[in-house]
């Protein structure tokens, strides 16, 4: 299906797009911070239906398509290193609220949930605030929020929080600056999917502005430590082992966190989804999917 608008309330609207047959457990996929839904690249969505799944991928609040909140101003610096933003400023419950707006507007009483780096932190705090909406959890390179466990190094910051791109070529210098900084290593700058998939988000909406309120938006929301003690979903961790954003150890204390969590660790993997380790990210998400349809699924009486 096209991409689609969907007013999920509160004066949000968010773009999503569908793949694959509607009769099948439903996975939805969040994408990370400042990062558009093209980033589930066609061809991992793909392998994901052809095992049996209909995807869904959206555009987050602040990114691609979905609602600008241009009436905030980006943070500066100092204000996210002191962790005092605009009062306005919304917080990753309010991205889990839209989540489960979205489940609404597609009819959809609940989903498996699948994030990667702040979007496995939006699917943590829908599996905690919003438990019935959550059939299981996939929290793929993310942490708790807790400042001693995969955190950012503040170095990071400015990468990530260039001004806007006066054209194409700047977009792609720009991507491939962040890519460099927090990407799988070994990885070539000028990796042909990579720069399609930058390409494309240019194409679909080259405003960066609000990966800035993103990042407050985590910052603002603390230690989730507590709040991820709630949730109750089936859930597996995935995480590289060379993630230079969120380091393995916020992978393996969000593991500890969650209850009866499974830690997968990818060797060689940073902080991105390369083609080379998308059979097994697949794999380990449809293995996880499977047994928590399966234990969903009532047994017939025996006879």
């Amino acid at each position: 299906m096209a991409e689609q608008l969907h007013d999920v309330g509160r004066g949000v609207t968010i773009c999503a797009e569908t793949f694959g047959d509607p009769s099948d457990p439903p996975l939805l996929l969040l994408m990370g911070l400042g990062m558009q839904m093209v980033r589930w690249h066609e061809t991992f969505v793909e392998r994901l239906t052809d095992r049996g799944l209909f995807v869904i991928r959206c555009d987050n609040r602040d990114s691609g398509r979905s609602t600008y909140f241009s009436d905030v101003p980006p943070p500066r610096l100092a204000q996210l290193a002191r962790r005092r933003f605009d009062p306005r400023q919304y917080r990753l419950t309010d991205m889990a609220a839209d989540t489960a707006g979205l489940l609404d507007a597609l009819g959809l009483d609940s989903a498996h949930v699948a994030g990667a780096s702040m979007g496995g932190m939006i699917a943590q705090t829908l599996a905690a605030e919003h438990p019935r909406r959550v059939r299981s959890l996939v929290s793929i390179m993310s942490n708790t929020g807790s400042r001693w466990h995969g955190q950012p190094a503040l170095k990071t910051y400015p990468v990530l929080l260039k001004r806007p791109a006066r054209d194409l070529d700047a977009y792609l210098a720009q991507q491939v600056l962040v890519h460099g900084a927090v990407g799988s290593p070994g990885l070539p700058a000028d990796d042909p999917l990579f720069l399609e998939i930058a390409r494309r988000s240019y194409g679909r909406n080259p405003d960066l502005t609000g990966t800035g309120r993103q990042l407050a938006a985590i910052l603002a929301s603390g230690d989730r430590t507590r709040q991820l003690h709630r949730i109750s979903a089936p859930t597996l961790v995935i995480h590289g082992d060379r993630d230079r954003m969120i380091a393995l150890s916020g992978g393996r204390a969000t593991a500890r966190a969650i209850p009866g969590a499974e830690l997968h660790v990818i060797p060689g993997m940073g902080h991105d989804l390369p083609r080379e380790n998308w059979p097994e990210v697949i794999d380990s998400i449809v293995h996880h999917v499977r047994g928590a349809e399966a234990a969903r699924t009532p047994r017939s009486p025996a006879p």
